[in-house]
């Protein structure tokens, strides 16, 4: 494969074997081309293979961020779900401020759940001071929400946070849903021993949820005497 060719790039990126397209992928980061743009974006959103997707984003990230970020920015309304997760995907990459009003409550609450992770990842970045605590009360709209692995995400940003995420939390541990109250009460725990683990922060919110919310804070005021 030629990759010093323009036309050639644009082929490869879009060719049958992954191998092709990861190279492909490879060349335009390291020769960076504006004309690529739209292929770079185009292919992101279809893109099956996470390490190829991965390097496409990589290679948006070499071209200027004034040139990436509105064809970006499009991509976030798009009716595939994959495509709105890569854009987000390459907005963390980019890492650029201005991109922060897009990530809007409509995609902190997606209904894909990959969506939402990445928002979730991607808001926290690029959050401005002052704007943390306000962030930390949108995303603890979605305690509660998806399998472990969704739970874990949202705790890992809630938990980024530090103490903006607080009073949200604790108001979410009152909740009557105790799904909710539950992994808001593992979510704290875990902003408080980081090293915890996810699994055992859990099973010891279960275990105060079960108690009911005066049990559960004479309990906690004792452990916390002990300390």
């Amino acid at each position: 494969m030629d990759t010093t060719d323009g036309t050639t790039l644009h082929a490869a990126l879009r060719a049958e074997n992954a191998s092709v397209r990861l190279r492909a992928a490879l060349a335009a980061g390291t020769r960076p081309d504006r004309d690529l743009l739209e292929t770079l974006v185009q292919r992101c959103a279809v893109e099956p293979d996470f390490f190829v997707r991965d390097m496409l984003s990589w290679a948006l990230t070499r071209l200027p961020a004034e040139v990436t970020l509105p064809r970006i920015r499009r991509e976030l309304a798009a009716e595939d779900a994959r495509a709105r997760a890569q854009a987000l995907h390459s907005l963390s990459k980019i890492g650029d401020g201005r991109a922060w009003p897009w990530i809007t409550g409509d995609l902190l609450r997606d209904p894909d759940d990959e969506v939402a992770r990445t928002a979730w990842r991607v808001a926290v970045a690029l959050a401005p001071d002052g704007e943390e605590r306000g962030l930390a009360e949108e995303l603890v709209t979605q305690l509660g929400r998806g399998d472990r692995e969704v739970q874990r995400s949202l705790s890992r940003a809630l938990v980024e946070l530090g103490d903006a995420a607080e009073t949200a939390l604790a108001e979410a541990a009152r909740c009557p849903d105790p799904m909710v109250a539950t992994h808001a009460r593992a979510t704290d725990r875990l902003r408080h021993d980081p090293e915890a683990g996810f699994d055992a922060a859990v099973d010891e919110a279960k275990r105060l949820v079960a108690l009911g919310p005066e049990r559960a804070a004479a309990v906690e005021a004792t452990e916390a005497g002990r300390c």
